[in-house]
C-alpha cells in the first residue's frame, strides 16, 4: 500500500511541478514515466487526490501496463 501511495504522490507531483523531472531518487523518475500514463488512463478522474489515486491504482493493479507493473514488482 505504501508503494502505491508513494507512486501516486510521485505522479501527482509530476503533473503539478515541471521541476519534478529534474529529480531522481531511487528510480522515482523511472516510476513516474512508467506509471503516469496508467494514472491518466485508469485514475485520471481522481487527480489530484492522492488517496483516491492510490485506491484506484490498487483496484486496477491487474490493468496496469507492463512497465508500471514492473515498477511495483521491483519495489517489493
Amino acid at each position: 500500500m505504501l508503494k502505491i501511495a508513494t507512486l501516486a504522490a510521485l505522479v501527482l507531483t509530476a503533473t503539478t511541478s515541471p521541476s519534478f523531472a529534474l529529480t531522481s531518487k531511487d528510480g522515482s523518475d523511472e516510476a513516474r514515466r512508467a506509471c503516469t500514463p496508467d494514472v491518466f488512463r485508469l485514475c485520471g478522474a481522481f487527480i489530484p487526490d492522492v488517496n483516491k489515486i492510490t485506491a484506484c491504482l490498487k483496484d486496477n493493479k491487474k490493468n496496469l501496463s507492463p512497465a508500471c507493473k514492473a515498477v511495483f514488482s521491483s519495489k517489493k
